[in-house]
């Protein structure tokens, strides 16, 4: 995610602290929220997607996503 949308976010928090948003300030800041989570949510999959498990034995087994 950009530098500057985190730093609105950031903006977005403080002035609903200290004054209050108005409805499309709301609205901004909840999708700004949305996309900084996906973003994460996305990095954090990446990332284990690339997790291998090594055993004792020098097996190299990747993780699987769970089956819900």
């Amino acid at each position: 995610m950009e530098k500057k949308k985190i730093d609105r976010i950031s903006e977005l928090a403080k002035k609903s602290r200290e004054e209050g948003l108005s409805e499309a300030e709301r609205l901004e800041q909840k999708a700004l929220r949305q996309e900084y989570v996906d973003a994460h949510r996305q990095s954090l999959t990446s990332q284990l997607e690339r997790v291998v498990l090594v055993e004792k034995d020098g097996r190299k087994i990747p993780l699987k996503k769970k089956e819900s």
